[in-house]
């Protein structure tokens, strides 16, 4: 399966920030058994050593699990960065933002594009761009009479929402048609992996997962 056809399958993508090492591989085991296959390590910015710490992190999911999931990079805001995900693995490029050289050079490599966006002419730009998803963020932010008016004429853009997704508000994300959704603060919990509690993030993917059956 390919990697377009893998998210557009599984469609709950977890979004880790700042999580490495032991905690990370763990997350991945308890997530995976939970039904998540994809996870989006994101590029920390404020990091000097991101692209190292995110390289090594990607490089250390695809070597744990093969084929089982598929790993992208997230926060990617340069064609560099985007290389420098491809070379550790990386099958998908995610962006807060519509910059087109990034989609562009990411559609280069034969990797997904996800760029994010909020407005019509942002989504549509990222489409026309060569995006294969678009990412609506902030989603719970805009809300749903929003997203509705946006959806009545954009109906043939594949877009996930990220920002605020949860067990209680994906469901209606999926029923409006979206392709899926980055989910963060539920499938990453600080606490939880501070406690060691993975029983519970597979717990709570197997609610995210199950929800995606037959979509």
């Amino acid at each position: 399966m390919d990697t377009y056809e893998f998210i557009a399958r599984h469609k709950v993508i977890a979004i880790v920030r700042r999580i490495y090492g032991k905690d990370l591989l763990n997350l991945s085991k308890a997530l995976c058994a939970g039904g998540v296959r994809l996870i989006e390590c994101t590029f920390d910015q404020q990091d000097p050593d991101c692209v190292k710490k995110t390289q090594e992190a990607i490089g250390q999911l695809c070597g744990q699990h093969g084929d089982e999931m598929m790993f992208g990079a997230g926060t990617v805001l340069t064609p560099e960065q985007a290389e420098a995900a491809r070379e550790a693995g990386a099958k998908y490029i995610i962006s807060p933002n519509v910059k087109e050289s990034v989609i562009r050079k990411t559609k280069e490599m034969g990797l997904v594009s996800i760029p994010g966006a909020m407005t019509p002419t942002e989504i549509l730009a990222a489409h026309d761009f060569g995006a294969d998803f678009v990412k609506l963020f902030p989603a719970t932010t805009l809300g749903f009479p929003y997203i509705k008016d946006i959806l009545a004429p954009i109906t043939h853009v594949k877009l996930v929402a990220t920002g605020g997704v949860t067990e209680s508000n994906f469901q209606q994300y999926l029923d409006l048609g979206f392709a899926g959704a980055g989910v963060s603060g539920r499938l990453t919990d600080k606490k939880l992996i501070a406690e060691g509690n993975w029983a519970e993030f597979t717990r709570r993917a197997k609610v995210f997962s199950d929800m995606t059956a037959g979509k």
